[in-house]
């Protein structure tokens, strides 16, 4: 069995404490056309070499029915600056327009099969998953992103297509597992392609 979910899955349920005091599952987003749920965290390089793709995206997207949920799965004992009170400064200081939310068990990384930092998967309006992967060939720097590969899975799918390129390999850090060296994976996680 593979340790990430396969497309045409539907998204594992949750419920998370968010940043803003509130907690959060999928079933709060139903009237979404599209969900995306975002695997990420305060420190990784990848992550905040793309915030501003991620945020701009979103402003972009949130008005033709798109939501998004960010998750910080990492664990803090060798990462304090993933621990929720920094989850909180960063959201803050970022203006985060979407729920960001603290999954301190790792279960729903686990449940979602989250590779990297960042690592999207895209819902449809059915909450069938129809994209996972990255936001582009170039999350640190984004002068080199030459694909679009997120923009281009919403793009489709708010146009009623079957999204063209629907897997891509995560690029950026791995979740940082409790218990475990940085750069470990599970013995079922893979390249994707």
């Amino acid at each position: 069995m593979a340790f990430t979910l396969k497309l045409g899955e539907a998204p594992p349920d949750f419920s998370l404490p968010g940043v803003d005091g509130k907690n959060y599952r999928p079933g709060d987003f139903k009237d979404a056309k599209v969900l995306i749920v975002l695997f990420t965290c305060n420190h990784c390089p990848y992550v905040t070499g793309s915030q501003d793709r991620v945020d701009r995206l979103y402003a972009e997207y949130a008005p033709k029915g798109v939501r998004m949920i960010a998750i910080n799965s990492n664990e803090t004992v060798d990462h304090p600056t993933d621990a929720f009170e920094h989850m909180v400064e960063r959201a803050k200081t970022l203006g985060l327009k979407y729920p960001y939310v603290r999954d301190d068990s790792q279960d729903v990384a686990r449940a979602y099969g989250a590779l990297r930092t960042p690592h999207f998967y895209v819902f449809d309006g059915e909450r069938k998953l129809r994209y996972t992967g990255r936001i582009d060939n170039s999350p640190r720097d984004a002068a080199k992103a030459v694909t679009h590969e997120l923009r281009d899975a919403l793009d489709d799918l708010l146009a009623g297509r079957a999204v063209r390129v629907p897997l891509t390999n995560p690029i950026g850090c791995n979740v940082k597992w409790l218990g475990q060296d940085g750069h470990w994976m599970p013995a079922d996680a893979c390249d994707l392609v």
